[in-house]
């Protein structure tokens, strides 16, 4: 594989890399509660002592977001770096094998709380931030890093408080440190929707129960119908054609999955009401308006009804893009071969920007598809990633 200047750069500073990540390990940011004071003050001191000004802002000071801007000089587009602090929980800490706070090195690996989702994806675009601030004589407009709280619950506080309130942060094109797993380039995820069934039924002692009239009974069919949605796949839109031609290829799958199921509080009564909250995942090319015309077509003769609390579209941007075409040419440089283009299975903050037409990639060190216990990131990865980041905000600046 031929010398590539970027990745050599963060190689130099491999060690300060990981140490990066180290600190960031250390200071918990598990949602809920979603406290990351103590994690953005790392990165920021990190980031101001090498020279770049920081600004916080937040709408509850628990949960603050920075915002780091590098101008270049020469005039030319914006390219937003995004990031976040927050991470999920450990879930059951007595199934770690490591230390949750403390980064763990094995067999190349990066151990730790957060360094899959997302702490080791935010030391690589910190590094890269730095990096292209030592070249700004050579950089066409300018790099904004944000690094928000708030988006494990995909909430109020984060990336959405910072477009709504810093236009600079809107910028021409935005990529996320958040993963799609092995290394792979998402320019696309799904959508959301969360859908609430309700069942009411006969009621009375439990003696009394009949064949499929209890409320739980039609519930439990209900649910079984909406499971049908896991065998539909759907066509990629033109836009990603070229990208996805495997048949059945998983991006483009229905996913629903039941989270949660209520009745009665009594065995030997009959529940009057059931309920369940189910989250379904929609892949480009198939709408909220698509799936609400499936769910009434599969309840239809249940008696349960259905109600959507939360949704959005998924979204993606065209595979013609420039910061496409960049991040792919600087994926190819660094790792020696051409990137997988995937879907996105989780929602991720680059829906936001698309959502005011801003186009965005995902590309990070998250191994696997989402993180969990003893959660961890190939520290090469996370080199890689950093030299990605750096040639490709010099890759997008000079062609757009």
């Amino acid at each position: 594989m031929k010398k590539n200047i970027y990745k050599d750069e963060v190689l130099n500073r491999r060690d300060e890399l990981v140490d990066l990540c180290a600190k960031l390990v250390s200071s918990p940011s598990i949602t809920p509660p979603g406290d990351t004071r103590a994690v953005l003050d790392i990165a920021k001191n990190w980031l101001e002592t090498r020279g770049i000004i920081c600004e916080v802002l937040y709408l509850s000071d628990q949960m603050p977001n920075l915002v780091a801007t590098i101008e270049g000089n020469k005039p030319g587009p914006r390219i937003i770096l995004n990031g976040h602090l927050d991470t999920m929980s450990p879930m059951d800490e007595s199934q770690w094998s490591v230390p949750i706070f403390e980064l763990t090195k094995n067999n190349g690996r990066l151990y730790g709380l957060g360094m899959g989702n997302m702490k080791g994806g935010v030391a690589a675009l910190c590094m890269a931030a730095f990096l292209a601030s030592k070249r700004k004589e050579l950089l066409y407009g300018s790099v904004v890093l944000t690094l928000v709280s708030d988006e494990v619950r995909f909430g109020p506080h984060g990336s959405a408080h910072l477009i709504k309130s810093l236009p600079k942060v809107h910028g021409d094109a935005v990529i996320s440190a958040e993963g799609a797993g092995w290394m792979s380039l998402a320019i696309a995820e799904k959508g959301v929707a969360w859908i609430d069934l309700v069942a009411s039924g006969s009621t009375g002692h439990a003696s009394a129960a009949k064949t499929g009239e209890t409320a739980v009974a039609k519930l439990s069919k209900a649910i079984l119908e909406l499971d049908k949605l896991n065998d539909l796949f759907v066509e990629p839109p033109t836009t990603l054609s070229n990208s996805f031609k495997i048949k059945n290829d998983p991006g483009f799958r229905i996913a629903a999955s039941t989270g949660i199921i209520t009745a009665g509080d009594a065995r030997g009564l009959i529940a009057p009401q059931a309920e369940a909250k189910i989250d379904i995942r929609i892949p480009p090319g198939f709408s909220l308006s698509n799936l609400d015309t499936e769910i009434e077509k599969l309840l239809a003769g249940t008696g349960v009804t259905a109600s959507r609390v939360r949704g959005w579209e998924a979204s993606w941007t065209s595979e013609d893009e420039t910061i496409v075409k960049a991040i792919s040419s600087a994926i190819e440089n660094v790792r020696g071969s051409v990137p997988v283009r995937t879907v996105r299975h989780p929602a991720s903050d680059v829906m936001r920007w698309r959502e005011i037409g801003v186009p965005g990639v995902c590309f990070g060190p998250q191994p696997t598809f989402s993180a969990g216990i003893d959660d961890y990131a190939e520290a090469d990865d996370v080199i890689d990633c950093a030299a990605v980041y750096f040639e490709t905000i010099f890759r997008y600046s000079e062609k757009s």
